[in-house]
């Protein structure tokens, strides 16, 4: 099947209220263009270089999303440009792209990346870390990022109870800070193993990769 193809069959099956993230981190630009022309206009990409190159060569009314682990050293290629960052993970990186979202005049939004899975090698922040940078006044200070939700990555196993365990946790967070934090209106969970079951859990924006793209070498 075709690009164009598997994204219209996936966009068939999900519900109007989710944003599709089409992940085409190491895919060349002629296959987003594909994606592109069936009608996508939010492509996730991991790198930051690669993203910026990509960025210069396309159309301008891409939304370009940073869904993996962000360098601060790397945050000025990407803040003239990104849409949303997905993987945030400390008051340091917010600092940073605050900063460089100064330089740029722009506000950027972000996601905090919260830490639901049983593997201790995924990033992010558990429910007290959270707590305690939403309420900083370091966070108080920043006025150059938006925090719109939260984001996080299921273990990565076959048991669905184990999944659909972790994505029913991030979304109880997600309902609990949502209270206090008006402007949080973005629950990113699900990739292409999971992504149904993610938006029974509550999903509002789903990171499908393989299943449009095809496999990574």
């Amino acid at each position: 099947m075709s690009i164009k193809n598997n994204l219209l069959q996936i966009k068939s099956t999900l519900p109007e209220h989710i944003n599709l993230v089409a992940v085409s981190k190491t895919k060349p630009v002629s296959d987003l263009m594909e994606g592109y022309e069936a009608g996508q206009r939010i492509f996730g990409e991991n790198k930051i270089q690669e993203m910026a190159e990509k960025w210069e060569q396309m159309p301008k009314d891409i939304q370009w999303h940073m869904i993996g682990h962000v360098q601060s050293n790397k945050v000025k290629f990407m803040a003239p440009f990104v849409s949303l960052i997905h993987g945030v993970d400390s008051l340091k990186l917010l600092q940073e792209i605050n900063k460089q979202a100064l330089k740029s005049n722009r506000i950027i939004d972000c996601l905090l990346q919260m830490h639901i899975a049983i593997e201790e090698t995924k990033f992010g922040l558990d429910q007290e870390e959270l707590a305690s940078i939403l309420s900083s006044n370091e966070f108080q200070e920043l006025k150059n990022i938006r925090i719109v939700g939260l984001m996080g990555m299921a273990t990565f196993t076959d048991k669905k109870d184990q999944i659909k365990k972790e994505f029913t946790h991030l979304k109880s967070i997600f309902d609990q800070f949502k209270i206090h934090n008006s402007q949080f209106t973005i629950l990113s969970m699900g990739m292409s193993g999971d992504y149904q079951l993610a938006i029974e859990c509550g999903s509002t924006m789903v990171r499908i990769g393989s299943s449009i793209f095809g496999g990574r070498n």
